[in-house]
Order: C-alpha cells, then structure tokens, then sequence
C-alpha cells in the first residue's frame, strides 16, 4: 500500500508499478482523483473476473478434445440394502459418515444439513465444491437411497460408495454412474440430450 498525502492507492502486484510513478507525476487533483477510482474499478473488475473463472478449474480436464467423448459430471446412485438399521437411523452416523465419504473421495465440504424424521429416518446432504452427496434412509428396511455428484477428475463417487457400503454394513449393495452435462466437442457447449449410462453394478 502506497500513501501519497490524504489518499491511499491500493496496490496491485499484478499491474506495472510505472503507473504509480505517472500517477504521482500528475498534478491535477480531479484527474488524479479520477485515475485513482478508475484504477480501482479495474482492479476490482479483473478479481471478479478471476474469482468466476476459478469456479471452472473443476472442468480444466474436461477441455473438449477432438473425437472426444466429455461431460461436467458424474452421479452415482448407489442402493444399499440390508444395511444396519441403527446406523441408518443415527443422525450422528449418517452425518459423520457422509461427511467422512466426501473427504475420501477426495472432495472439499462446503456445508452440510441434515434432519431426524419421527419415528425413524434420517435425510442430508452435503454441499461440496465438486457438487454434493445425498442421503435418505429407511431403517424398518435396512435401506439407503445415495446420490454422489462429483464433477471434474480430482473426486471419484464410487470411492464414497466404498466406503459407506462398508460404513452402512451393507450385505448387498448396486449403483448405476451416469455422465452429466455431456459436452458437444463440436460447439464447446453442453449437448441438449439426456444423461448416459457409463456402467450399472451390483455386489
């Protein structure tokens, strides 16, 4: 931070610091007034402009190649049944669990909510920068309905399903992975078409 006088110019690292040395050089208080706000607005502008490209560093590896087949995400629906059903029907253990899930999978939590249901059930999800895991469980069945969405290729959902299979004691268990926002190589734009199957499987 430069303070010349009264006035404060906020320093940015990014621009030449030349344009310090002609602003000082200026005499006029209205055009140095001027240049000041002006300078700022740019500033301030240019970090918006960063702060919203940054958002799509989840799809830098989803650039479009030629003949290549790209989508935004990929949502596992993952079935569990003949879970434990106390475990099903603890907020605690369902929220330690998926917030756990999400951390192995290699995701960053953003937030989480989740509610008791009276007599049983528990229903959450966690928001996560890649997306989110979701959750609504039947303890009188000993089943778990589980939505894991994940775009980029730094988060893998099935490691999540994995894991609260095992979590959920879950004696058998399904998913189907679907790609989401499949891209259209051709117009760099997300294909107006229903999401795909990539695989279904059941152990």
């Amino acid at each position: 931070m430069i303070k010349t006088k009264k006035w404060l110019i906020l320093y940015n690292t990014d621009f030449d610091c030349n344009f310090f040395i002609f602003l000082l050089s200026k005499k006029s208080f209205l055009y140095y007034y001027f240049i000041v706000v002006k300078y700022t607005f740019i500033v301030n502008k240019e970090k918006n402009k960063l702060k919203t490209y940054s958002h799509l560093d989840l799809f830098n590896d989803s650039i479009p190649k030629a003949d290549e087949d790209v989508h935004l995400g990929r949502h596992v629906l993952a079935e569990f049944f003949e879970c434990d059903p106390n475990t099903l029907n603890s907020i605690d253990k369902v929220e330690k669990y998926m917030m756990e899930a999400a951390l192995e999978c290699g995701a960053t939590i953003v937030q989480k909510c989740f509610h008791m249901f009276s007599p049983y059930g528990v229903s959450g999800v966690v928001i996560i920068s890649e997306s989110h895991l979701a959750i609504h469980t039947w303890p009188e069945l000993g089943y778990a309905a589980v939505d894991l969405f994940t775009c980029g290729s730094k988060c893998d959902p099935k490691v999540a399903y994995e894991f609260l299979k095992n979590k959920f004691c879950s004696k058998n268990a399904s998913f189907t992975e679907l790609k989401r926002g499949i891209i259209s190589p051709d117009a760099m734009k997300v294909a107006e078409k229903p999401f795909e199957i990539m695989q279904q499987f059941q152990n």
